[in-house]
């Protein structure tokens, strides 16, 4: 929201901003007793949501610039990720190393995972580019909250993961504010004209 707004002046109404206090907090209740902090860590992941942000924001600003859809500029930023992934990737696990991709025996399964793998992380960068397109970054990071919450209900039902009562307040507050989020949404698009495009 903070780079929309003061890089590309896009405004947000105070109900929409005022959603994003219980997301947050309820999204801090459910880390702070979940994870172990430790500086370098919380160093990384501050510089991870920095980037995130830039570059959810530049996937929705790219495709109005350029008039594209969300397969159209996926068809355009894979081959430049591939490429700079095959530069970054034998720094970070080289192939040449013990367990690395040299001195490995492939059989049928594991090539069947690595293009299930493919798949399904396509299918994600599309879904990504689609709500981007059609909504906004603050939109799909509102709806992240949301499965990430929905992740944990789904851990504690299905796997029998532990929730403290901590962690339960804070879905219940996140899951509030992602409500709240939705309606304030829906009731803000009501209030816009009403164009036909021809």
């Amino acid at each position: 929201m903070l780079i929309q707004t003061f890089m590309y002046n896009k405004a947000f109404s105070w109900r929409i901003k005022s959603t994003l206090i219980p997301i947050s907090l309820g999204v801090i209740l459910n880390s702070a007793y979940d994870v172990k902090f430790n500086i370098l860590g919380t160093a990384f992941a501050i510089f991870g949501v920095v980037v995130t942000s830039f570059y959810q924001v530049w996937v929705g600003e790219k495709q109005r610039e350029f008039q594209v859809n969300s397969m159209q500029l996926l068809y355009y930023q894979a081959p430049l990720s591939a490429l700079f992934l095959l530069f970054c990737v034998p720094m970070i696990e080289p192939p040449w190393a013990s367990d690395g991709l040299m001195n490995r025996t492939f059989n049928l399964l594991d090539l069947g995972l690595v293009l299930l793998s493919g798949l399904i992380a396509f299918l994600v960068n599309v879904s990504i580019y689609w709500i981007i397109g059609n909504t906004s970054a603050v939109t799909y990071n509102v709806v992240g909250q949301l499965k990430f919450c929905l992740t944990l209900i789904g851990g504690y039902l299905l796997f029998m993961e532990p929730i403290l009562p901590i962690q339960f307040l804070g879905i219940l507050i996140t899951i509030s504010g992602v409500s709240l989020y939705a309606y304030f949404k829906s009731q803000d698009n009501k209030a816009l004209p009403f164009t036909i495009h021809k």
